[in-house]
């Protein structure tokens, strides 16, 4: 029952023939049915696109996240500067 669903959905199998001397690989369609070769290309071209686009949008949102990171390291410099400057501005007012 496994094997009917992995097949309905697709996935690509290896299988085993008693006359070949390896194995090979069949596409199966959502319906079960063996894909042509024309078909197989096609899915494959469908799924470096799928692959790359995903790929590009984890590359947008790892630069992004490494912007804000950075622009919150800035302002915890500049506050952190901030305060050091206010401390020094209110010991120089306490001596003078």
């Amino acid at each position: 029952m496994a094997m009917k669903s992995a097949l309905s959905r697709g996935i690509v199998t290896r299988s085993m023939d008693s006359t070949s001397r390896g194995a090979f690989t069949r596409f199966f369609s959502n319906k079960g049915k063996v894909l042509s070769e024309e078909e197989q290309a096609k899915e494959n071209v469908y799924i470096q696109k799928w692959e790359r686009e995903r790929l590009e949008k984890q590359k947008q949102e790892a630069e992004k996240a490494k912007a804000e990171r950075a622009k919150e390291t800035a302002d915890n410099k500049f506050a952190v500067n901030q305060r050091v400057r206010y401390k020094l501005f209110l010991a120089s007012a306490s001596q003078a």
